[in-house]
């Protein structure tokens, strides 16, 4: 099992955003966590990062806690924010060295790893580059290949579809699967789960901070109706 979390309750100061929620992400499955807006996705994400401190509950990764081995526990993950998050003052190889040193990653392998990334989403010739010159779809594909470098257990990617053009989704999704097929596990979340229905092997929706419904990717429109909607 990668992830488990179980009776978390959780938020802000005082403020309890989630409340009592309970759900597992085995080895080498995608999980869409699906909810509008202050549904408490973000907190959930934020809690399992270590941003944010359980009130009540537990979350284990690969039977390790954030609290008895915080090290080893971030070790195993790789988190791909909504609003990228890079240093400016910082190349793209700069960016790409920092992640390799972090992670103590063999540099021959992971080096060898981000060449084939940089080609996947067109960056090869950017090594050079400082953020200031990258659209947020640009910086939202330096994210990309920074996490996918790594040899994390879980992957936690927020929205991850803003911002990035087509092929790129579609270069990110077979990216997605072929993670999946080693093993690597996913949390992906999204207001609607149509761009990734294919690739979901279950789905966890929040309303209000709590559970509403989850079950198979397969029987999102049945249970969550109020949801099925088309993307454009």
């Amino acid at each position: 099992m990668s992830l488990e979390i179980k009776n978390l309750s959780g938020g802000y100061g005082k403020l309890t955003v989630l409340k009592d929620i309970s759900f597992t992400i085995p080895d080498g499955t995608l999980t869409a966590l699906v909810g509008l807006n202050g549904s408490g996705k973000s907190t959930t994400i934020n809690h399992i990062i270590g941003l944010l401190n359980p009130k009540q509950g537990s979350i284990t990764l690969n039977n390790l806690t954030l609290g008895e081995n915080p090290i080893a526990y971030k070790a195993q993950l790789a988190y791909i924010p909504e609003q990228p998050i890079v240093y400016e003052e910082l190349t793209l190889k700069e960016h790409l060295a920092l992640t390799i040193a972090a992670y103590q990653l063999d540099e021959k392998v992971a080096w060898q790893r981000a060449e084939q990334l940089l080609k996947i989403f067109r960056l090869e010739d950017k090594l050079t580059w400082f953020p200031t010159h990258f659209s947020k779809g640009m910086r939202q594909k330096v994210m990309i290949v920074m996490a996918f470098i790594t040899e994390a257990k879980l992957f936690i990617i927020d929205e991850p579809f803003l911002g990035l053009d087509v092929i790129a989704v579609n270069d990110l999704l077979t990216l997605i699967d072929s993670r999946k097929k080693e093993g690597t596990s996913f949390l992906l979340t999204t207001h609607v789960l149509n761009t990734i229905a294919s690739h979901a092997d279950q789905f966890v929706y929040l309303k209000d901070g709590q559970i509403a419904a989850e079950g198979p990717a397969t029987d999102f429109s049945k249970l969550v109706p109020e949801l099925n909607v088309n993307e454009d």
